[in-house]
């Protein structure tokens, strides 16, 4: 039986889910709706879908299940409706900036049974879903220390630093969840601090580099840098050590090339987009989503691992302000 599939939000992040939904021969493209018509319309013409509102979707006893690609204060009120229809749902990160509206709307997908899973993708992308088999399969031993480098090619507009909730919110909420992924315990303490170096206009708005140190109640320790600049693209890596040895990740590029002249060694540049870099990983979580609606499985990453790492965001939001170190 194909799955009927309605898109809400039609930007760029919809465009990825689209074509994702649209390859998976379980899954159908049947509607997608937006604020923007001419948004939504290049959608249609190009899957053949239809266009389509918010509470049509909601009322259609077709639709099996919903794509949430819409601005992030939407998510939480979508989330219900769309739990309250009893639609499965995958809703890009996060739930909500709020923790308190987040774990209400949480509540909801409770009460009511619904499937909801969130848009973390690095938990799909080949190379660190590789890293955390390693980890599972026992090959590196105790997990002791993990490093994350998350670094972007450049900063997003200031419109939407206004309202994304800060950095560690949006960009170091992907590394907090990748954190819990492989460590395999919670975090029991976060400590942050932040810094504006490469755009001074959003001072006393956001940061745009971070560091933050995490550890375990075990004394496992997880260390994260972020930049909004890094002018050679961008820059993804994670090592994970452990008792036994270590792994890691390096850096992908569009080509694994590299070229050997008498100047010397030179690759191809990374990738300059997060779009580019996740291509596998968008696709790979869409299909784990189509596998929780057809098959039932248990959507991961979940909404409650979405709240943990809300409240990661939160901590070190208030460590780097506060400059202290925060205990969960």
């Amino acid at each position: 039986m194909t799955l009927k599939f309605a898109l809400l939000g039609a930007g760029r992040i919809g465009k990825v889910h689209a074509r994702a939904i649209s390859g998976n021969p379980d899954a159908e493209l049947a509607l997608v709706a937006d604020a923007v018509a001419d948004a939504a319309n290049a959608i249609s013409e190009q899957y053949g879908c239809r266009v389509s509102t918010i509470d049509e979707i909601a009322a259609d006893p077709t639709v099996d299940a919903v794509i949430i690609c819409t601005p992030t204060n939407t998510h939480a009120d979508l989330i219900e409706k769309f739990a309250r229809a009893g639609k499965a749902i995958f809703c890009e990160k996060p739930v909500d900036l709020d923790v308190t509206r987040a774990e209400s709307c949480l509540k909801v997908v409770r009460d009511t049974g619904a499937k909801l899973m969130l848009g973390f993708q690095r938990r799909y992308d080949p190379h660190f879903a590789a890293v955390k088999k390693a980890i599972s399969d026992g090959r590196i031993g105790e997990v002791e220390m993990i490093q994350i480098i998350s670094r972007d090619p450049g900063a997003p507009p200031m419109d939407y630093i206004k309202t994304s909730g800060g950095i560690f919110r949006d960009m170091t909420i992907h590394d907090f969840d990748m954190a819990r992924f492989l460590l395999g315990e919670e975090p029991a303490t976060v400590y942050a601090t932040g810094s504006v170096l490469t755009d001074m206009t959003i001072e006393g708005i956001d940061y745009d580099s971070a560091s933050v140190t995490m550890t375990t109640a075990s004394g496992k320790h997880c260390t994260i840098s972020n930049s909004r600049r890094a002018t050679y693209g961008y820059d993804q890596r994670v090592e994970v050590h452990g008792s036994k040895g270590s792994i890691s990740v390096e850096n992908q590029r569009p080509f694994t090339i590299e070229l050997a002249t008498g100047d010397g060694y030179t690759r191809p540049p990374l990738h300059d987009f997060f779009m580019t870099r996740y291509v596998e990983a968008y696709a790979a979580e869409i299909a784990a989503f189509v596998s929780v609606v057809k098959d039932g499985a248990s959507p991961s990453p979940s909404g409650e691992d979405g709240l943990r790492a809300l409240l990661l965001a939160g901590a070190a939001l208030r460590s780097a302000k506060q400059g202290v170190v925060v205990t969960l």
